[in-house]
């Protein structure tokens, strides 16, 4: 028997040395590369079985690795979908609210949790405060057109924005400075790294843990003063990094400025 017969038919799962999960793998995979356009909806797992005469534990193994590759995603209480195009996080300094709305998507946020108390040493430190002086804490769920994209865990300067956790927190907090304290963040110093989802990240942004993440943390003044410490975990499946270059490099001890889409 020669080697081609060992094949399987493209869109058939055979019996045969390669485990089905992994022939239903590639046949979904060639399905969302050449037939199915970003953030198109994929049969159910049901489906799925009964087309191609497998198990739904055979369709979960398979969809996961297209999930893990970021080839899909998978949206809590709506089903599975082709990953839509990575958008261009530009570093600049706008609010994630006016950055999903110049794309043309509705922003929406999932206020999480918001509290004042004490903050750890090293955002303490980057507001300014003296050791036990409390911050607002605002963990906080971004989405746009329903997809979550980013979980924001930020400390913000309490002498400079009292009462902060008292307005609309599901609005651009930028906008809620500006308009309630005249603060306008107008620089900033940002830090970006990649990581793994945790499982409480994982499970807000509805990835498996250990999903590749992009991890922004930047502190923003305003008028020279520290206002706001904040880390927010992009998905690594929607977003990438694009940054100008070119040859000048900062003074010493200095790095050079960044701003970010919050």
């Amino acid at each position: 028997m020669s080697a081609a017969a060992h094949v399987p038919p493209p869109d058939k799962v055979v019996n045969g040395p390669t485990p089905k999960h992994a022939q239903l793998r590639e046949i979904l995979r060639r399905t969302v590369e050449r037939e199915l356009p970003p953030g198109a909806p994929i049969p159910s797992e049901r489906e799925l079985a009964q087309r191609y005469g497998v198990s739904r534990l055979t369709v979960r193994s398979a969809i996961g690795k297209l999930v893990e590759e970021g080839l899909l995603a998978r949206v809590r209480g709506k089903g599975t979908f082709t990953a839509a195009r990575r958008m261009e996080l530009q570093l600049y300094l706008m609010s994630f609210t006016d950055d999903m709305r110049r794309r043309g998507l509705t922003p929406t946020t999932e206020v999480v949790s918001a509290a004042t108390e004490v903050p750890p040493t090293a955002s303490a430190h980057a507001l300014g405060l003296a050791e036990g002086v409390s911050a607002h804490h605002l963990v906080r769920l971004r989405h746009a057109d329903g997809v979550p994209l980013a979980v924001e865990r930020g400390w913000y300067h309490a002498g400079r924005a009292p009462g902060l956790l008292g307005l609309d927190l599901t609005q651009s907090i930028y906008a809620q400075l500006a308009e309630t304290y005249g603060v306008r963040p107008d620089q900033a110093w940002q830090t970006v790294w990649a990581e793994g989802a945790d499982r409480e990240t994982a499970r807000l942004l509805g990835m498996r843990a250990g999903s590749p993440l992009l991890v922004f943390r930047r502190v923003s003044r305003a008028g020279g003063d520290p206002i706001e410490d904040i880390t927010s975990w992009y998905r690594g499946d929607h977003y990438q990094v694009t940054m100008q270059l070119d040859r000048n490099t900062p003074e010493p001890g200095q790095p050079p400025h960044y701003g970010g889409s919050r």
